[in-house]
């Protein structure tokens, strides 16, 4: 089974790059550490030390693995956009039954962040606005129901 692309900005893929280098150099040299001087303290079945330090040692290398799968099936967002909304794209959009104006950056999902205007490529606002152009209207099918913006600017 092929894995799914993961849509990452330039930005975004050497955050995890950053975090999986320090995984594999830092942290799990720390566990591995925290695991011999847990077994040093003797019986391993009532040791709580030792099960923390395995607990962390399965979450460090999960996440390792994590990371090493997304790195390995990224894709990076170049943002070129030909006047259509794509991924990468800074989107200014108004809701017309509000009138209400918002402007947001289209990312793919492992960097959306609401708080600062980040959306996933796979949110229903973004799939319903992707490919179309400046001034057209589109409808936005969202869990709530449905609403209309209309795509003031692309950049």
């Amino acid at each position: 089974m092929a894995n799914k692309a993961i849509y990452l900005t330039e930005e975004g893929l050497k955050e995890l790059t950053s975090e999986l280098e320090y995984l594999k150099t830092e942290k799990r040299p720390e566990v591995i550490q925290s695991l011999k001087e847990a077994r040093a303290l003797g019986d391993l079945s009532e040791n709580a030390e030792y099960d923390a330090a395995r607990n962390e040692q399965a979450q460090v290398e999960g996440r390792i693995k994590e990371l090493e799968v997304m790195i390995d099936n990224v894709e990076i967002i170049s943002g070129e956009n030909n006047g259509r909304v794509v991924i990468g794209s800074t989107v200014k959009l108004s809701y017309i039954d509000d009138d209400e104006t918002e402007e947001y950056k289209i990312v793919g999902s492992q960097e959306s962040d609401p708080f600062n205007n980040k959306i996933s490529n796979e949110s229903p606002l973004a799939i319903a606005v992707l490919n179309h152009k400046e001034n057209e209207i589109v409808t936005v099918d969202s869990p709530k129901g449905k609403y209309d913006v209309k795509i003031l600017e692309i950049s």
